[in-house]
């Protein structure tokens, strides 16, 4: 059964996107069958995975505005076999504000997504990189998903509005996709020389407990360069520390397997 996984955190630059795409970059070299919506305006997961989102090519935004299903817009990765993209272009900031008038607007990702899935029974996992925010982009990820990978930094910050994300998890599961669960909480952006850091990860270890992944995300010089040359940090620099950390933290996550239906 394919797995879907939203990665989330409201608060931008906690390494959500990089999150998103070395894990999956990660699970494809391990031989799993992988697609990653790009669900931000931004793009920046189309651009580590070498996916064109140039204005006008056709992606998330005809997805979700219902122009176009996930087969029609399906990319594949150019550096690793098995991972395939559906990229975001400029259009798809628009689409926030076409959504509030929509019928069922929190529901037009989970039915291109649920209707892909069916007819792709091989697909391992598909991953969304979310926007930086709680907004209806955001809120169309957490419907059309059944886990939620949270990254969180190993900074001073990294609590600060974790309660709301938390909260509006709450509420898509109570009202709008009882199946969603908070899998897996990845500590990112760790820097061992640090004493805040451990502090962090700590606090995050002993609120959160048996869904933390045991790797911690090192600040790592080769994870921030991978991007700039169209790559994820495992083509840029597989024997990288970062690299070797988001292998780990991916065999970590597919070694869980899928949270236990409520």
């Amino acid at each position: 059964m394919t797995r879907v996984i939203t990665v989330a955190n409201q608060k931008g630059g906690v390494g959500k996107t990089t999150s998103t795409v070395n894990v999956a970059a990660a699970l494809a070299l391990a031989g799993k069958s992988v697609l990653v919506l790009d669900l931000d305006p931004q793009g920046n997961a189309s651009t580590a995975l070498g996916l064109d989102h140039r204005e006008g090519v056709r992606g998330t935004y005809e997805v979700i505005t219902g122009e176009a299903n996930i087969e029609d817009v399906v990319m594949e990765c150019p550096d690793i076999s098995g991972l395939i993209g559906v990229p975001a272009t400029i259009d798809l900031a628009g689409a926030e504000i076409e959504l509030v008038a929509a019928e069922r607007r929190e529901y037009q990702l989970r039915e291109a997504v649920d209707a892909y899935v069916a007819t792709h029974p091989d697909l391992d996992y598909l991953i969304i990189d979310c926007p930086p925010s709680l907004g209806l982009l955001t809120l169309n990820a957490l419907v059309a998903a059944r886990e939620v990978l949270l990254p969180i930094q190993c900074e001073y910050y990294a609590l600060e509005g974790l309660s709301q994300l938390l909260r509006t998890v709450d509420m898509v599961t109570s009202h709008l996709n009882p199946d969603l669960q908070v899998s897996a909480i990845m500590l990112t952006m760790y820097d061992g020389r640090t004493r805040l850091a451990s502090q962090v990860a700590d606090e995050v270890r002993t609120h959160f407990g048996a869904r933390v992944l045991d790797t911690v995300i090192p600040r790592a010089v080769r994870i921030s360069e991978a991007p700039s040359y169209g790559q994820t940090v495992l083509t840029y620099d597989r024997n990288s520390s970062g690299s070797l950390a988001y292998t780990e933290a991916a065999m970590q996550l597919d070694e869980w397997g899928a949270p236990t239906p409520r």
